[in-house]
């Protein structure tokens, strides 16, 4: 969105920072693959449908047999497709940081497809965001001009005959609804998927980097979390509570592995307490990834989650739960309790690493005695080699997984480590003295958590700020048409007062005053003098301008509000598809002057402070809206209402 104090142009849009639909990276191939393959996708699932209604209605043994078959086909061909679709999600490597490093690869959402919207072709900018921090903003922007675009046009109790399209990113299932509620949801899912992006593509090799992944996963939880909190009855599959719930739980788990990269970024030395803080970091990170696989296998979103999503979250949650037995066995049996080293503090950390000790043993006793120590660090060794086995065929089931070579490499080294460790301390009856290892208690110094979106830090403005204040000039209300007010203030005086702050409204209005005759009402708002626009003037700002014209004819517009009685003028715009009469600032700016019968007679004259306000007032000749006035007057800068108030929190997409 063109920043504040910026002049709005499609060009504008199409060039400013953060959009780049024509650089072919790989990640825009990659994007363009899943667009062609969700217009596949859709082509099959009409196909299929025409087939099944024909299947229904064909009488003919023959021709059902034969609808039948190419059912049987449609239904194949539907499955590859979606199995490709499937294939680009996990595509990781594409997204990945280009440096070479020796880490696990991180899941990053793809960008919901779309089709072009009937809007501006300057609003296209937002199908095509770079992946950077100009990418979100712009995002970001155009979600918050939707807000202001739904308040000024798009009454809640109609729709607006504008449909918007989205693809399910995980289905390629095509959703289209009138509703611009579908549109800033699927937006703030965009938000949440550039950020994964963002983190995947962070060097992990660095501490900076590393710090920036668990920002951007953690900014990708609050996005979605606050899409499922703000959206509760989307249509697509990919934003529904259930999925965002597991999505949200992905983003958090790949924050904490990523925080553990950072702890063990600067190297491991072989020290007791490092070696304890290790294992229990490993160990949160493998718990939350069990979590994350078990969120993944339950019902309802089992059948669309990617199977290669959930593979991965069990080989990481074996992988990370081997890597804490291995620090354990490390810590057990590389060190010995030395005279003069303080017993209490190894005593205490011993014991917190565990929620029991195994039977028989106590954590001071197991420290002082090296045997004991030595078979407790070889069961750990051992599980630590079952978990590494574990994740190891888990990526071996998965075609996906076995073709990432980088995630094979990790899972060997690991696994390859842990089976040297326990060759070298290998004896003949430990399979009759070794006991199962306990289970070791989580635990983090860096607790990650979601980072919901921060929408007052960017800078919007109101495409539409001409048509007046938004909290006044809203699709709430319906309006006049303006009409052209001719008048002379009568040796000075005006015969009204004027309240109300951007727009003016009249006040106290002398019904025999010059302006009263020519058709001012009570309560009208003024939009413009002499052509030039008034409706983000002050008070002071109007009076002074009407009082500059002394005695001279002064031709002033107004607006007057309709309440929800007001009848329905026959030449209101409509719609061909059946919509309901549209009443709002869309429909043609068109001046109707208000014939107001100055031969109306007054059976008594009323003083002007009795006067009533409960005067029979003349119904409008039209229900058409307020159009762009005269000449522009640079408009008074002022806050613009905040949009977070027409987000609707309990907004629903039926």
């Amino acid at each position: 969105m063109p920043l504040a104090g910026e002049a709005w142009s499609p060009k504008c849009w199409t060039t400013r920072e953060g959009c780049n639909p024509l650089a072919q990276t790989g990640r825009s191939k990659l994007q363009n693959q899943r667009a062609a393959l969700n217009q596949q996708i859709l082509k099959a699932m009409r196909m299929r449908t025409g087939a099944e209604n024909l299947l229904k209605a064909a009488t003919n043994q023959k021709v059902r047999e034969q609808v039948r078959l190419e059912l049987s086909f449609l239904n194949s061909d539907l499955q590859m497709l979606k199995e490709e679709l499937e294939g680009l999600n996990i595509s990781v490597g594409v997204y990945q940081n280009t440096e070479e490093a020796f880490t696990i690869p991180l899941i990053p959402l793809g960008l919901k497809e779309t089709k072009d919207v009937d809007f501006s072709v300057a609003l296209k900018a937002c199908r095509t965001p770079s992946r950077n921090g100009a990418g979100v903003e712009l995002l970001l922007s155009y979600f918050i001009q939707l807000g202001f675009v739904e308040s000024r046009f798009f009454p809640p109790t109609r729709q607006m005959g504008i449909l918007f399209t989205w693809y399910d990113s995980l289905t390629g299932v095509p959703v289209s609804q009138q509703n611009l509620l579908l549109e800033k949801a699927s937006i703030l899912f965009n938000i949440g998927a550039l950020y994964t992006q963002i983190g995947t593509r962070c060097n992990r090799q660095t501490e900076a980097g590393l710090e920036s992944t668990v920002d951007a996963f953690q900014r990708a939880a609050g996005v979605l979390n606050y899409l499922k909190e703000t959206f509760t009855h989307t249509p697509s599959y990919d934003m529904s509570p259930a999925m965002l719930t597991v999505l949200v739980k992905m983003m958090l788990a790949q924050a904490q592995e990523s925080a553990f990269e950072k702890v063990c970024l600067p190297g491991l030395q072989n020290e007791f307490f490092l070696l304890v803080k290790v294992a229990q970091e490993a160990a949160k990170v493998g718990e939350v990834y069990r979590q994350l696989h078990t969120a993944m296998n339950q019902e309802p979103v089992k059948e669309n989650v990617p199977y290669s999503w959930a593979s991965l979250a069990c080989v990481k949650a074996h992988h990370y739960e081997a890597l804490a037995h291995y620090f354990t066995a490390t810590l057990l049996i590389d060190h010995q309790l030395k005279p003069g080293e303080d017993e209490d503090h190894q005593e205490k950390c011993l014991s917190q690493l565990y929620s029991h000790m195994p039977e028989g043993l106590t954590p001071l006793a197991t420290l002082k005695n090296v045997h004991q120590r030595q078979l407790l660090g070889k069961s750990h060794l051992c599980r630590a080699i079952t978990h590494h086995e574990e994740s190891m065929r888990e990526a071996s089931l998965c075609k996906k997984l076995r073709n990432i070579e980088v995630l094979q490499e990790v899972l060997s080294a690991a696994h390859q480590r842990s089976q040297l460790k326990y060759t070298q301390l290998r004896e003949d009856d430990d399979l009759l003295n070794l006991t199962d290892a306990p289970d070791i208690i989580s635990k983090t110094e860096r607790e990650v958590e979601i980072i919901l979106p921060q929408f007052s830090k960017v800078t919007v403005r109101d495409f539409f700020q001409k048509l007046g204040p938004l909290s006044v000039f809203s699709a709430n209300k319906r309006w006049t048409a303006p009409r052209s007010i001719h008048f002379t203030a009568e040796e000075g005086d005006l015969g009204f007062t004027l309240r109300g702050n951007s727009p003016v409204q009249v006040h106290f209005l002398d019904p025999y005053c010059s302006a009263a005759v020519a058709g001012t009402k009570e309560g009208d708002y003024i939009v413009s003098i002499q052509d030039v626009d008034c409706k983000w003037l002050t008070v002071s700002e109007v009076m002074k301008m009407l009082k500059s014209f002394g005695q001279n004819d002064i031709e002033m517009k107004v607006v007057s509000l309709l309440d929800a009685t007001s009848s329905v003028h026959s030449k209101c715009a409509t719609y061909s598809v059946g919509m309901q009469k549209t009443y709002s600032m869309i429909c043609l700016g068109i001046d109707v002057d208000d014939k107001t019968d100055k031969t109306k007679k007054i059976s008594k004259k009323l003083s002007f402070l009795s006067w009533s306000t409960n005067k029979n007032r003349q119904k409008s000749a039209s229900t058409l809206c307020l159009p762009s006035v005269g000449v522009a007057r640079p408009p008074v800068k002022k806050k613009l209402s905040s949009p977070f108030s027409l987000l609707n929190t309990d907004s629903s997409l039926y």
